[in-house]
């Protein structure tokens, strides 16, 4: 029976673990590559990290866009923004430009 409830509990907090991964927000800044104003997408490539001249930074990220406005930013403009992944899908929750 103890063992019974040990397996339990585990199975419990793994889950619990699990729930905590289904959705998670990241922020961060970068040159936006395309917007698609239609499909309510748009795609930034990382801000480089690292010493100058290392590498030309990483390849651009899609994301979905709820309830931020895409008329105000254009394609090369560097912004910050906020996100949440949820599924695999990565969605901007907050833009601004720099």
């Amino acid at each position: 029976m103890k063992i019974a409830k040990i397996v339990l509990a585990s199975a419990v907090l793994t889950l619990a673990g699990s729930a905590g991964w289904a959705q998670q927000a990241t922020t961060g800044s970068g040159m936006i590559t395309i917007i698609d104003r239609i499909n309510g997408t748009i795609a930034i490539r990382p801000a480089q990290g690292g010493t100058v001249g290392a590498n030309s930074g990483g390849a651009a990220i899609e994301f979905k866009v709820k309830g931020v406005s895409l008329d105000d930013v254009h394609a090369g403009e560097i912004v910050k923004y906020s996100a949440t992944e949820t599924d695999g899908t990565r969605t901007i929750t907050k833009l601004e430009r720099q």
